[in-house]
């Protein structure tokens, strides 16, 4: 399977405040449902605009940045087999998203990535001898 990441804008928040419970539940719900499909990895919400930006030297520039048009408001993570999969999630949240393929990880990061991974260096090392 392969994870897509689902992002929300920030500027999609465009409700009334008091609206805010009935679209957290509905955010709730559609996470509730992508755990029970099997595919939700992870997910959450952003506060704010204030950004840390730490350059490779260490360097840190403190935002916000007023000249940024888009802030990601929050994400979801899920693992499908395919990019039309990702797409069926995608607007079942209460706010538009955009979705994006991950890069493929040479890390294991999922219990079954590491069995498998374990069983291959098994298969292998057992070859050598």
């Amino acid at each position: 399977m392969t994870r897509y990441l689902i992002s929300f804008d920030d500027g999609a928040m465009t409700f009334p405040e008091e609206e805010l419970p009935d679209v957290a539940k509905a955010a709730h719900e559609v996470v509730q449902e992508a755990q029970g499909a099997g595919v939700w990895v992870f997910g959450g919400g952003l506060r704010g605009h204030e950004v840390s930006v730490v350059a490779t030297d260490g360097m840190v520039t403190d935002g916000p940045y007023p000249e940024t048009k888009e802030h990601l408001g929050g994400f979801s993570v899920v693992d499908v087999p395919s990019r039309e999969e990702a797409l069926k999630w995608a607007p079942r949240s209460p706010l538009p998203a955009a979705v994006r393929k991950s890069y493929e990880s040479s890390c294991p990061t999922r219990p079954s990535d590491r069995r498998r991974r374990a069983t291959l260096e098994q298969e292998l090392v057992g070859r050598a001898v």
